[in-house]
């Protein structure tokens, strides 16, 4: 029997997200992105699906690559406009009792000292159901609108990522005792002074020397959510993630991402299956196969070829409008995002090499991922197919359309994989981290956080 199936959403604060041209389907409501309705409604209905949590994407620039401009992006809707995703998460968090969310930040344009309090926040407001998705950042634009002339080399954006979680873990895991709110309402005091410590981080990116602002939440430092694939993004998310989220177009190479991660994981001092491994899926269903295919067929008919190559140049950092559609993608050396171009490097199934129109089809419906059409038996089929022969974890569901995609899935897919004994019939109490794991709502000692903890407190000692 297979393992248990997990399963997150993955969205966001825009239009069509990963599906472009599929705004226009007169069932998708992704243009009520701005509408609070609109995603208090998707948590509760992905909560009734048992889903481990909301993964929401963000961008800091537009996509520019294609074209040498962003004309085309813009002209399609692709993730421009684009709005700010920690601001739903209060409204979603107070709708729903167990839900978690996964909040995409870049490390590259905000400093980590206003960022720590606001994930802690977050924390707060949540009852610990909040989770970072951390971004070295991959588009040129963002930087430049940030005043620098581009982003940093791919190798050193996770440098100065390292550093960055350094200083936030020092915030979040050792400026305050557990114990140092006493709330004595006889003494007045409130917290005591003597256990809130000042960090005393000098670095080379950062300097910060005092406390953090907010007092321990229920998980101190956010579920790590990770996507980098590359050999540099592997061995970051083997040092601090806790959720791994992949995109490979095979299971082939799935499998072999998901072993270079275990093994990754191992050699950083860590159990390999300290980190839920989320493949990145699409799923197109209904009650029989024929209906399955006809709708898949139907959302086809929308997918904007150009808005996929959009968002391939972007993620790819080339752009292909420069090249034949049936030119191979061949040798092209990126400073976007690695392993997005070694997996479409490679040769598929058939033995052939992909094109640009090959990966503009790819593209059309959810983004870089796989798609799974047919009836709920088939899809059940399939994806166990996938854990069994992968050792993923579960998936990353991308939407056709919203939230019909995502209705289809707890109407039809849940309920088939629950009479199988491989999706979970209720939730685990506790935190995020306590439910992803069955175990804790802090980090691990093994973990790296607590490493520099007691890095931190052996040096205050000695002070």
């Amino acid at each position: 029997m297979s393992r248990e199936i997990r399963f997150n959403a993955f969205d966001m604060n825009c239009v069509a997200h990963q599906s472009p041209g599929l705004w226009r389907h007169p069932l998708d409501q992704s243009w009520r992105y701005k509408e609070l309705g609109y995603w208090t409604d998707l948590a509760k209905l992905l909560e009734q699906g048992l889903f481990d949590g909301l993964f929401i994407a963000d961008v800091l620039g537009t996509y520019d690559v294609y074209g040498g401009n962003h004309d085309a992006a813009i002209r399609h809707g692709a993730q421009i406009p684009v709005s700010d995703p920690l601001l739903l998460v209060s409204a979603q968090a107070a709708v729903t009792e167990h839900l978690g969310f996964g909040i995409t930040a870049g490390t590259g344009f905000e400093h980590p000292y206003p960022f720590a309090r606001r994930l802690s926040t977050l924390d707060h407001l949540t009852n610990g159901r909040i989770g970072w998705n951390v971004v070295t950042g991959y588009l040129p634009s963002a930087a430049q609108n940030m005043g620098h002339d581009d982003q940093l080399k791919h190798d050193d954006r996770y440098d100065h990522a390292d550093e960055y979680l350094e200083v936030l873990y020092k915030l979040w895991e050792a400026s305050w005792d557990d114990d140092a709110v006493v709330r004595d309402r006889e003494t007045g005091v409130f917290t005591d002074p003597t256990k809130v410590h000042r960090i005393g981080h000098r670095g080379k990116h950062f300097t910060v020397p005092g406390i953090h602002l907010a007092e321990p939440s229920p998980q101190r430092t956010p579920v790590i959510y990770q996507a980098g694939a590359s050999p540099r993004g592997v061995r970051f998310a083997a040092q601090n993630a806790e959720a791994i989220f992949v995109g490979a177009p095979t299971k082939e190479i799935l499998a072999q991402t998901v072993s270079n991660i275990r093994r990754a994981l191992r050699d950083a001092g860590r159990d390999p299956y300290s980190a839920r491994i989320y493949q990145l899926l699409t799923i197109v269903t209904d009650e029989t196969s024929e209906l399955a295919h006809a709708k898949h067929d139907e959302y086809r008919s929308y997918a904007s070829a150009e808005g996929a190559l959009v968002f391939m140049s972007g993620w790819m950092g080339v752009d292909l409008s420069r090249y034949a559609l049936d030119e191979p993608l061949g040798n092209v050396e990126s400073n976007a995002i690695q392993s997005f171009v070694a997996s479409f490097q490679s040769i598929g199934a058939d033995g052939k090499e992909w094109t640009v129109r090959d990966i503009a089809e790819w593209g059309g419906i959810g983004g870089a991922g796989p798609r799974i059409v047919g009836s709920p038996g088939e899809v059940a089929d399939q994806l166990q197919e996938w854990v069994d022969e992968t050792d993923v974890d579960g998936f990353n569901l991308a939407y056709a359309i919203t939230p019909g995609t995502f209705e289809d899935v707890v109407r039809f897919v849940v309920p088939e994989l629950q009479r199988r004994g491989v999706y979970r019939t209720e939730y685990t109490p506790g935190t995020l981290r306590h439910k992803l794991f069955g175990k804790g709502d802090r980090l691990p000692e093994e973990h790296r956080a607590q490493q520099i903890v007691r890095e931190v407190r052996t040096h205050r000692a000695q002070a």
